[in-house]
């Protein structure tokens, strides 16, 4: 099958955040299964200089955005064996930075529609492309207005995948026919609560929606998670299923990695220690057996900051250490310093975002604390069991389907229900008690290091989902 693979940010050449992990990651176990899966993202400024250089231009075209014409230049590259087509235009994406622009919504109309048009200049046919995300939702919409019935694009599906769905590309109306160029009697398809959506406009016109687990499907059903979109996709769960994201299972082995202090397995674990004592050091940690927590996330209200604030001096009084690492909100942070000050032994927070340093925390830290309020998949939690180090969680998205609660069957973390402080408390005390017997700890850590989180678990789903909308088509 061929398959296209659109979104605004892919790995190794420009990423801000998990999806362009999604991005790099999926089309590459889909390849490696024997599809052929193309990945198109923009041009954008900062890729670095050495990766344009392996770049190739193919053509140049124009594109409609609404009442305008627009250049748009087509580039390819080939990334272990996948290629990788860029859409070029100096005004939209000569920019440092990705995304924060006053015209996002025009930047990103012109790359769905450039997506579709440059189908005709390449020689790649796909049976079905995926949309991911606010930035290409217009791409099936354009495809039900503008193409289904144009020589050369019948048969085609689409898949759109909605990774978090908090951003959904909310304008002004008048951009339907200033931007997006799309006819007034089609206004029904992109109209919701008196503005202009773009998700929802993917949402009524995609083949299947997807997102990044299965709890997060039927989750974005319930208001308190949906941010708007539950009564769009109530009318349209027909089409909705939910697929659990993978990691870079390579990038992340405890048992090559160059970056920690010591390398080790399942099978033998006791080098873990090493890591954890050089963790210790290096973050100005008293020195001791009692377990250490690690923290990597942004500090947002939603990823559960506000719980771990609530108990956080219970939490040291109950013996715990903190490996800190992240930034976000002001409060957030001044609380952690504030912590780190008053606990100088207990507690060390670094700010920013230091993927050496994320990795040490992973590896040396004894538990990972992810309490969050929604997660739509969740990587850390999975980074951290790859590394022998158990999850303490709340039962939410992604974090529910990666994390069994110790006290079930094959239980690999600890877990809690409700939003509420103290039911993570009692999480992590559970967790501490059953650390302090070293046989059964030590058995969860095995366990967790033998999870399989690779990519090749989702692209046999996606690549079930493909089949089927490819099956569906009527010769």
């Amino acid at each position: 099958m061929n398959i296209l693979f659109a979104a605004s940010e892919a790995n190794p050449y420009i990423a801000s955040g998990g999806l362009a992990d999604v991005s790099g990651s999926l089309p590459q176990a889909i390849y490696q299964k024997g599809h052929d899966c193309r990945i198109v993202i923009p041009l954008y400024k900062n890729i670095p200089a050495n990766l344009k250089a392996s770049m190739t231009f193919l053509t140049h075209i124009t594109v409609d955005v609404a009442w305008r014409k627009q250049y748009c230049g087509i580039f390819t590259s080939i990334c272990k064996g996948v290629t990788y087509y860029f859409i070029d235009n100096e005004y939209y994406f000569g920019r440092d930075g990705i995304y924060g622009f006053y015209d996002d919504c025009e930047r990103f109309s012109f790359f769905s529609r450039a997506v579709l048009e440059m189908l005709r200049y390449i020689d790649f046919k796909p049976d079905v492309i995926h949309a991911n995300d606010w930035q290409t939702a217009l791409i099936p919409v354009y495809y039900q207005v503008f193409y289904k019935y144009q020589q050369g694009y019948d048969k085609i599906k689409s898949v759109f995948t909605i990774h978090n769905i908090q951003y959904q590309g909310n304008y002004g109306k008048e951009v339907l026919s200033e931007v997006m160029g799309i006819p007034l009697y089609h206004t029904s398809l992109l109209e919701y609560d008196g503005a202009i959506n773009m998700m929802k406009g993917a949402i009524e016109t995609a083949d299947k929606i997807t997102t990044v687990s299965p709890s997060y499907a039927w989750e974005i059903l319930d208001p308190w998670y949906s941010h708007g979109m539950d009564r769009a996709l109530v009318n349209k769960q027909y089409k909705l299923c939910g697929f659990l994201n993978g990691i870079d299972v390579d990038g992340y082995n405890p048992e090559t990695d160059e970056i920690i202090a010591a390398n080790y397995t399942s099978k033998s674990i006791k080098n873990k220690k090493v890591c954890k004592a050089a963790l210790i050091e290096e973050m100005g940690l008293q020195e001791g057996d009692e377990p250490v927590i690690g923290i990597v996330t942004r500090f947002v209200s939603h990823k559960g900051i506000d719980l771990i604030r609530y108990v956080f001096e219970d939490l040291i009084k109950a013996g715990f250490k903190f490996a800190i690492l992240g930034s976000g909100e002001k409060i957030y942070e001044d609380f952690f310093k504030e912590m780190q000050w008053r606990y100088p032994d207990k507690v060390s927070v670094s700010l920013g975002f230091i993927p050496e340093l994320a990795k040490k925390i992973y590896a040396g830290a004894d538990m990972f604390l992810m309490p969050s309020q929604s997660e739509p998949c969740g990587l850390a939690q999975m980074v951290a069991m790859r590394y022998g180090t158990i999850p303490i969680v709340r039962e939410t998205g992604g974090l529910r389907d990666s994390v069994k609660d110790y006290g079930d069957e094959g239980g690999n973390g600890f877990t809690f229900k409700t939003y509420n402080a103290h039911d993570m408390l009692n999480a992590c005390m559970r967790a501490k008690e059953v650390f302090g017997d070293k046989r059964k700890w030590n058995r969860i850590i095995k366990r967790d290091m033998e999870e399989d989180f690779s990519w090749s678990n989702s692209a046999e789903l996606y690549i079930g989902l493909y089949k089927e909308l490819a099956n569906s088509v009527e010769d």
